[in-house]
């Protein structure tokens, strides 16, 4: 069995469910100081981050990944266990298999053979960690990019390892993200017996036109950079518990994923412009986790794409659809920000797998990216 199909194993063996690390990182840290690495923990709160570096002068390219995964849900639902890898049928099996301790064990294993081949080479190579990607990323990314900021430290260029493929390897990559804004929702009435409507306000009665209203709104028509933006009712309750109650309030959560067609402020404004105007008593807390961010043709593109096309004979769709990931918290620094994993059709799933030969591959790939970069031809 290959090195990166075993390290892959070991990751998964590790219960690291956000944000617990489990020891992951530790196991990546001692493999990338025996290879030359500086390795530094960067803890924050009880999220696990770690930072390795190799080089010095110059520019910084920065592999990304995280080694927590989501829960598995009930184990008796996988076919083995989620926690205990497993090959077969040219699979490997067990929560996070894709997403993403396969890609984070490609990218130690491809740092240790870059290094090797390459031990002088131009500025720095480095991975970054962090055990709070599935979770609230707080004290993740968001929080070491935070660090980097106040301690000068520089990034050029940023591989997220998240799962970007659709059919095959390498099919697809993402160079830009949409915003996320999240709203929370409380429409106030007032309390009753159904039986006298008279004598209270019901919410759910009074929120519904404006909800309705807002579901079927075209926010904007996208660019093209981005799709356009779209709006989904996460959650919505009210009630008491009894069936004879006009509840007295209705919670509502929200999401807006945004590209740059429209500000988090305009879809604010247009949010609670419908609010007012259907007479509601409401309050809403707004969170925005992330902002839009595009990668233009820069020479991360270039190397990722030129990569792709030597070695699996593809041109991969440029997109920026999708999620969220923590490049999010990379761009702002200044950085190119590309994604480049495995398929992504298992993910968070039942019997999640990565492809064995996609995996074996991955290595090369990021390695072939670092010397495009960071060697002189």
């Amino acid at each position: 069995m290959s090195d990166v199909v075993e390290l892959a194993q070991e990751l998964i063996r590790r219960r690291s469910v956000t944000p617990d690390d489990a020891g992951c990182q530790a196991l990546l840290a001692a493999r990338l100081a025996r290879a030359g690495f500086r390795c530094t923990a960067l803890p924050f709160g009880e999220v696990e981050n770690l930072w390795a570096t190799h080089g010095g002068d110059g520019p910084v390219l920065v592999f990304l990944g995280h080694t927590d995964v989501v829960p598995s849900g009930p184990e008796s639902a996988w076919a083995s266990p989620p926690f205990q890898p497993g090959v077969r049928d040219g699979k490997l099996y067990g929560r996070g298999a894709a997403d993403m301790k396969g890609s984070v064990a490609a990218m130690c294993v491809a740092l240790e053979d870059f290094i090797r081949r390459h031990p002088d080479h131009a500025g720095s190579v480095a991975l970054l960690l962090t055990s709070d990607e599935e979770g609230i990323a707080e004290h993740g990314v968001r929080r070491v990019a935070q660090h980097f900021r106040e301690s000068g430290q520089r990034i050029d260029w940023c591989v997220v390892g998240e799962p970007s493929s659709r059919e095959r390897l390498g099919d697809l990559i993402r160079i830009g993200r949409r915003g996320s804004l999240t709203g929370m929702l409380r429409v106030r009435g007032v309390q009753g017996h159904v039986a006298y409507p008279e004598k209270a306000r019901n919410p759910i009665h009074q929120a519904a036109p404006a909800l309705a209203e807002l579901a079927a709104m075209r926010w904007d028509a996208g660019n093209v950079a981005f799709p356009p933006t779209t709006f989904q009712i996460s959650n919505l309750n009210a009630g008491t518990g009894a069936d004879n109650v006009i509840p007295g309030t209705l919670q509502a959560v929200f999401n807006f994923r945004f590209g740059t067609a429209s500000t988090p402020q305009e879809l604010r404004a247009r949010l609670e412009s419908v609010l007012r105007r259907h007479g509601l008593d409401y309050q809403i807390d707004w969170r925005q986790s992330g902002a839009p961010f595009l990668t233009q043709d820069g020479p991360l593109r270039r190397a990722v794409c030129a990569v792709l096309q030597q070695q699996l004979g593809i041109k991969p769709e440029l997109s920026t659809g999708g999620g969220t990931s923590d490049g999010r918290f990379i761009a702002p620094l200044g950085a190119e920000v590309v994604e480049l994993g495995p398929r992504n059709a298992s993910i968070h799933k039942v019997d999640e797998h990565i492809a064995l030969d996609e995996l074996e591959r991955l290595p090369g790939l990021f390695s072939a990216i670092a010397e495009r970069l960071l060697v002189a031809p």
